[in-house]
């Protein structure tokens, strides 16, 4: 009985330490700074055509330069075949 007591004290501090660890990355991603459209080279997302002036969720580096995105998925599709959507500009 007081191994069994032991142990469900040592899991409920090692819940108490991932808790503050979840609360501290979270707290740190709120403090990420923000990417702005005169970070990136593209005026637009090219691959849904939105300006990067309404907003950039997303960058990615493709030689040498940086593009912005509205979003992951955005980003992920430039990814798949970025000279498609370069030739287009």
């Amino acid at each position: 009985m007081l191994l069994f007591s032991l142990w469900i004290l040592s899991c409920n501090g090692e819940n108490q330490e991932n808790a503050a660890q979840v609360q501290a990355n979270q707290d740190e991603m709120k403090t990420e700074a923000k990417y702005t459209p005169d970070m990136v080279v593209n005026d637009k997302d090219y691959t849904c055509g939105m300006p990067t002036s309404a907003g950039i969720s997303d960058t990615c580096h493709y030689q040498e330069k940086a593009y912005g995105f509205c979003s992951a998925e955005c980003m992920a599709e430039f990814k798949k075949n970025p000279e498609q959507y370069l030739s287009k500009k």
